[in-house]
């Protein structure tokens, strides 16, 4: 067996790196890396995975030869590595995951990561290409329990570029390489780490501790959320990759009906964990309209002097989370996962690891 993992040095690309070490895979592993020379790609490797405390000896392990120098904005630049021949799983993580308006969101998230798969589809030995999408490419508009489907709006419908983009790449490999073995696994809204909190990456956790603080947002307390941490994400990931033979091609990784959190729960555990004496929650819903009039209030309470990012981070996350989208995980289970954890039985760690951080700083790592 020989894995090929893209996007190590992300978020969930390092959590699975971790999941996969704890399995013992060590010599399988090759890894897709941006770097200039070996020594500078191995560097930028192992200071990700220390992110999630993975053991000294097993990053001194790792080694160059493990590393396929490369970028999905230019597949040409290393398809003709003979390496790449000898795959026979890949995790395909790499992604821009920005909502901002990244210039390299299309063309890595798309063309290179469909030129990549088109590479990937002509090694013979290739048993299972594993794509990591986001459950959010559904779009909007959908009921509010949402199932496992290939079916998803065009680009303009979409709140972002981002979903619009791993939307259109799913949809691209599964019409135009049919000897591609794929897999398509949609995480739900990954935040933070049940064990480290957001030590590995803030990303996402701000818009909760924002709402928290500033007492309005787009949607009920009573509104559900779809949350799982990056671990048990991760876990998920390495099962799919690993298992034998699965029933279907397309996942969910998500909370479901019994992990999903009510905002109220949410917002209840942050009292708690920032040791307010309090059940009570005063809190108001607006609306989208409503931001541009509210952002002076938000500037003052939350410290942020740049009103143009405050607005944009409002409106998409609260577009987002006016969703209030639960993404079924019943294939999941059914493959032998077990239930992710609650948001809120780990919600203390996430508030005690960004203790000393400012919003603007938990915000860098979605507005790139």
């Amino acid at each position: 067996m020989k894995i090929l993992i893209t996007g190590a040095t992300g978020f969930v690309g390092g959590a699975t790196v971790k999941a996969l070490l704890q399995r013992g895979l060590q010599d399988q592993l090759r890894f897709l890396v941006r770097a200039e020379t070996p020594a500078e790609g191995l560097t930028r490797l192992r200071h990700s995975l220390a992110r999630f405390e993975v053991d000294e000896a097993a990053l001194e392990l790792l080694t160059a030869s493990q590393l396929i120098l490369g970028d999905l904005a230019d597949v040409p630049g290393f398809a003709d590595d003979p390496r790449l021949d000898t795959v026979t799983h890949v995790v395909n993580c790499a992604a821009v995951a920005s909502f901002g308006n990244h210039p390299r969101i299309w063309p890595v998230n798309v063309d290179g990561t469909f030129a990549f798969a088109q590479r990937m589809a002509a090694v013979g030995g290739l048993q299972r290409f594993l794509h990591i999408g986001t459950a959010m490419a559904c779009g909007p508009g959908q009921e509010r329990f949402v199932g496992e489907s290939w079916n998803m709006p065009a680009r303009e419908h979409h709140l972002v570029t981002y979903t619009a983009s791993k939307a259109e790449v799913e949809r691209q490999m599964s019409e135009r390489l049919p000897g591609l073995p794929l897999v398509v696994v949609r995480p739900s809204i990954v935040v933070g780490h049940s064990r480290l909190g957001c030590a590995p990456s803030s990303s996402i956790f701000w818009v909760f501790r924002m709402g928290h603080e500033i007492d309005h947002f787009m949607c009920d307390l009573d509104d559900y959320v779809d949350i799982i941490p990056v671990d048990y994400c991760a876990e998920a990931i390495s099962h799919l990759l690993l298992s034998e033979s699965l029933c279907w091609n397309l996942y969910h990784v998500s909370a479901g009906r019994a992990g999903a959190c009510k905002l109220r729960d949410i917002y209840l555990a942050m009292n708690r964990a920032g040791k307010v004496d309090s059940e009570a929650i005063t809190y108001r819903r607006i609306s989208k309209d409503q931001i541009g009039a509210l952002v002076p209030m938000f500037q003052q309470k939350l410290g942020i002097g740049n009103r143009r990012l405050l607005a944009r981070a409002l409106s998409l996350y609260g577009s987002f989370s006016a969703l209030h989208y639960v993404f079924d995980n019943l294939r999941l289970l059914a493959e032998g996962t077990l239930p992710p954890p609650r948001f809120t039985d780990y919600i203390d760690v996430c508030m005690r690891s960004t203790a000393g951080m400012s919003l603007k700083e938990q915000m860098l790592d979605d507005f790139k």
